[in-house]
């Protein structure tokens, strides 16, 4: 006669496979690093910052140099800001496609 199997081990066995389903499925899929956000901030500001500052600096030196009836310096300060929000938007739209 042969035995029927033990509904304990039986359950055993599938929690084990559960388990162990659970273990690879975070290994091949791991969850973004908190600092990852902090890096992405970073960068953004980064992406604003570097332009708008480039932009004052060149328009301090084009309103001594070749002096406009506009100011070379505010033109240039938000030209800066406009470029760096479409650095920093084409940064974070390749960014969050990896997901």
């Amino acid at each position: 006669m042969s035995k029927s199997p033990d509904p304990k081990s039986d359950r055993s066995a599938r929690d084990i496979a559960r388990h162990a389903q659970r273990m690879k499925s975070t290994r091949d899929h791991p969850a973004p690093s908190p600092l990852r956000g902090i890096s992405t901030f970073g960068m953004v500001g980064w992406s604003v910052a570097v332009p708008t500052v480039g932009g004052a600096f060149l328009g301090l030196w084009l309103d001594r140099v070749a002096p406009q009836a506009f100011s070379w310096t505010i033109a240039l300060i938000l030209g800066g800001v406009v470029l760096g929000a479409f650095i920093a938007g084409a940064w974070v739209s390749k960014e969050g496609g990896e997901r």
